[in-house]
């Protein structure tokens, strides 16, 4: 499994399979800063796209997890807009608070994983950004 994910990320900054601390903290940001945005903006999916166009041209580490935190941002995007439009239903209201919770704890989850030097898939996410 361990060396499926490094086949994945190809090569890094260094030219070694292990990531530097320095790329570690950026993925943490593609996942972390999602968390944040959207709750001070709404745009999560501009930091791991800032990310993805800046960092993940030096670094596979970096972009493998800027595109991952990305694919799941827009997944919460869709589902939120579905959300919106169906909340006077009061379906959509359960939806939007699931999403929510989804998008902080998986967000968190994928920060702690991409600090450990691990390749973290979001369990639900549209691969739409490859």
């Amino acid at each position: 499994m361990e060396s499926q994910q490094q086949e994945m990320m190809g090569s890094f900054i260094t030219g070694t399979p292990v990531p530097t601390q320095d790329e570690k903290t950026m993925a943490m940001l593609a996942h972390i800063g999602t968390v944040v945005a959207n709750l001070f903006m709404g745009f999560g999916f501009l930091v791991p796209l800032f990310l993805m166009m800046t960092k993940g041209k030096d670094s596979s580490y970096i972009r493998a997890h800027a595109v991952e935190s990305l694919n799941f941002q827009i997944t919460c995007l869709i589902a939120g807009l579905v959300g919106g439009a169906t909340a006077c239903l009061g379906v959509g209201l359960v939806l939007l608070a699931v999403v929510f919770i989804a998008a902080v704890v998986f967000g968190i989850i994928g920060g702690l994983k991409a600090n450990e030097g691990q390749l973290y898939k979001y369990p639900v996410a549209l691969r739409l950004v490859k």
